[in-house]
């Protein structure tokens, strides 16, 4: 048996195998001077250092941390990336100051497409390299979750060389971070299908989505204006359901076009971006229980305004905040940023905010069972702060407040 005992830690954690939903996103158990013990990766007990209970059984490796008093929170979950892609696109933020927007932009041959011909020209070694070292970047900011898209292959055989890398990234024994597995075919249209976007839409369905059911456990799509509108989104995704995925999406981000609302009749598990959503796609996702994932960073990047996150929390929404790291709209993976944005320009309360990256991200990919809170049965996923307050997270403004990031009860 292999354990961790950290004592004299200031704990902060939400509670539950499930979302949070509403006003309950600020609930935190807080618990001073607290203990935890973690045995081969499970947490096994939380509570006062005063109440803590005399080990148990054969040990082999054992070791003790003491906390000094800081705040020690569960790890964090990010629950939307597009960590693997070839290529960079720097140019594009030289082209925003003079006008051009995120469509715009896509239509002059940048976006997506860029990035897509990069991917299709670069190996799965390539690939796997430059994903390794943004893992140990969110490691390093205390992220132990990660969500990871496939969608700059659009097309079967580098959209399978995405996925399978994803894949090995997942099951790496060595990994710092656990990464699940999203198929996002319908990204984008490439452009050797511009104005057949029926036909590539068939495609996904006949071709990718049974040949990838295996390496994903999602199903996602950009539904936007122009790209992929409710119709096509509504075939894709039933078809995917069909065959075992569970469903993600691209929702309402440049537009309101009624993504939200669409998410909610099919029973998505989570609807992302969010930035136009319409009151009655709110209303519906509040009755579906469909996560709201948002992603201040993207916003901030595109100097759009912001999801509208209180709207949500108030209308009893699960929502989940993630980076949607990614070449273009949003190359950060800065989780200190993201908490700032969203206490700052969002108005969450850093309790809200602390319930959104760990156990509502949790939800955003069906684990709130598994992790993203400090409970007995959970993985040993923690993160010690140097400071000693949970309100230090959006104070120390875009700045790495993690110390030490645990991962399945092991020290990084």
């Amino acid at each position: 048996m292999r354990r961790l005992v950290i004592t004299n830690a200031n704990i902060y954690t939400p509670v539950g195998t499930a979302g949070k939903r509403g006003a309950e996103m600020g609930d935190i158990l807080h618990i001073e001077k607290g203990g935890i013990i973690i045995e081969d990766g499970i947490i096994r007990w939380v509570g006062p250092d005063s109440e803590m209970p005399e080990p148990e059984g054969h040990v082999r490796d054992e070791m003790y941390m003491d906390a000094l008093g800081r705040a020690v929170l569960p790890g964090f979950v990010d629950s939307h990336t597009h960590l693997v892609f070839g290529g960079y696109r720097p140019e594009e933020f030289g082209w925003r100051p003079k006008g051009d927007t995120y469509m715009s932009i896509m239509e002059r041959g940048g976006g997506i497409q860029s990035t897509v011909n990069a991917t299709r020209a670069a190996s799965a070694e390539e690939l796997r390299e430059k994903a390794e070292w943004y893992l140990d970047e969110m490691s390093a900011m205390g992220v132990t979750t990660v969500e990871a898209k496939s969608g700059y292959g659009l097309d079967t055989e580098t959209e399978e060389r995405m996925l399978r890398v994803i894949k090995e990234l997942g099951e790496d024994s060595e990994r710092k971070v656990d990464v699940v597995s999203t198929f996002l075919g319908a990204h984008a249209v490439p452009k050797e299908y511009k104005g057949r976007t029926a036909e590539y839409v068939d495609l996904i369905i006949k071709e990718m989505l049974p040949r990838f059911r295996d390496m994903a456990e999602f199903c996602d799509i950009f539904t936007e204006k122009n790209v992929f509108e409710l119709e096509d989104s509504r075939r894709l995704l039933e078809a995917a359901r069909e065959a075992g995925y569970k469903l993600k999406m691209h929702a309402d981000e440049i537009v309101s076009l009624g993504g939200a609302e669409l998410a909610a009749d099919l029973g998505a598990v989570s609807a992302d971006h969010l930035l136009h959503v319409s009151d009655e796609g709110i209303r519906r996702m509040a009755e579906s229980g469909t996560v709201a994932t948002l992603l201040p960073l993207t916003a901030f990047a595109l100097k759009e305004e912001f999801a509208p996150a209180r709207k949500f929390i108030d209308a009893g929404c699960t929502v989940a905040l993630a980076t949607d790291l990614n070449p273009g709209s949003c190359f950060s993976g800065s989780i200190p940023l993201t908490i700032a944005l969203a206490c700052i320009y969002m108005k969450m309360s850093v309790e809200e905010t602390l319930t959104a990256l760990t156990l509502n991200g949790a939800a955003a990919i069906d684990r709130a069972d598994r992790i993203g809170t400090i409970e007995a049965g959970k993985q040993g996923d923690v993160v010690i702060l140097h400071f000693d307050t949970l309100d230090a997270l959006p104070y120390y403004v875009g700045m790495n407040c993690v110390d030490v990031t645990i991962k399945n009860g092991i020290i990084l």
